[in-house]
């Protein structure tokens, strides 16, 4: 599907945010109008969008990405949005202009070109599409807007409430979880429910983790497999949004609630919320890719990000893949890598571990 002219590998643009509606809905039943009103219009303006991409994806209408020319340098357009909600906003800084005094447009630029290399240098990925892709972003997107989300066609950054959420361009894990959404909106083009949706969220907290690591140089064992680190304000008690080496510890906090996230198919949430448990469910295949790089060792980016890699964008996924689907490429895909050695053991040793078949 990569460069695909025709727009079909377009049509099914979710809006994907890295705040869950659960965590917003617990926020917005607060008294305290500090918390509970950033969490209201985020919720409402959040809804808004969902049903507008739902419209736009059922008539048929979504645009096509035209396609670029692919180079080894990223074509990067940080935008100011003023608090407001129309896009992209004002041009603040394009592709070679030197940093400016605005924290958050840099902390942007930087989070963009750092998912460009890792995708071009590690799996020789020219941008999002393979084709070249400008990487566009908005910052400063509403008033105390507590999320980031990627539209289908650029990302978008709130500045969070100062409450709860601080900056949503702090870490860079967060920009490159959304941008890996584009990544799977033009491979395997996942949908945003159940399962599938479920591993869509996870394959991008993935490489956002990959992202984090490959900047910092960190090994899978150095690494602390922390999504969104940095993001929650002094005084939440909680890391980060998720854990992938520890589903369910992020944060156990009075405003937000108790982390909801499953490591294994013996705690499987149903549930009709957030698409199905699509920020709930993706711990399964988060902990297996996290049980796969430290038992590995070494860079995570390398073998196992490799086989991740792969495996998303062999077009053998259909958009309705679950959990065991991509258990048995991932197994498909390292034979066809790695051969029966000690990759291969550690793919089926972890899926084992998480309760999904590879067979």
């Amino acid at each position: 599907m990569n460069g695909d002219p025709t727009g079909t590998a377009h049509a099914h643009r979710p809006f994907c945010s890295i705040i869950p509606p659960h965590v917003l809905d617990k926020l917005a039943q607060s008294d305290d109008p500090r918390r509970f009103e950033p969490a209201r219009r985020t919720l409402e303006h959040d809804g808004s969008l969902r049903t507008r991409r739902r419209i736009t994806a059922v008539r048929g209408i979504a645009a096509t990405t035209p396609l670029g020319i692919p180079a080894d340098t990223p074509q990067r357009t940080i935008y100011d949005a003023g608090h407001l909600t129309r896009l992209p906003g004002t041009r603040i800084r394009g592709e070679g202009d030197a940093p400016g005094t605005d924290a958050t447009v840099n902390r942007a630029h930087a989070g963009l070109g750092a998912t460009f290399d890792l995708f071009l240098k590690v799996y020789g990925r020219h941008s999002i599409d393979d084709c070249g892709l400008p990487l566009n972003a908005t910052v400063h997107y509403g008033e105390e807007y507590n999320n980031a989300f990627w539209d289908g066609e650029q990302m978008v950054f709130g500045d969070g409430d100062g409450e709860i959420f601080l900056d949503f361009t702090i870490p860079v894990d967060v920009i490159g979880h959304e941008l890996t959404h584009g990544v799977t909106q033009h491979t395997a083009n996942l949908e945003y429910y159940g399962q599938s949706g479920a591993l869509n969220e996870s394959l991008s907290d993935v490489f956002g983790s990959l992202i984090k690591q490959y900047a910092l140089g960190q090994t899978a064992a150095e690494a602390n497999w922390l999504i969104g680190e940095g993001l929650l304000a002094p005084g939440i008690h909680g890391t980060a949004l998720r854990s992938m080496k520890q589903p369910g510890s992020a944060y156990d906090d009075p405003h937000l609630g108790k982390d909801p996230q499953p490591s294994t198919m013996k705690d499987y949430v149903r549930t009709s919320r957030d698409n199905g448990g699509v920020h709930i469910n993706s711990g399964i295949p988060n902990h297996a890719f996290y049980l796969l790089a430290t038992g590995l060792g070494g860079n995570a980016w390398e073998r196992a990000g490799k086989v991740w890699y792969a495996a998303l964008t062999s077009g053998e996924l259909t958009p309705d893949a679950d959990f065991a689907d991509f258990a048995r490429q991932t197994a498909k895909t390292v034979r066809a890598l790695y051969g029966d050695g000690d990759e291969t053991r550690a793919v089926l040793k972890a899926w084992a571990q998480v309760g999904v078949p590879t067979s």
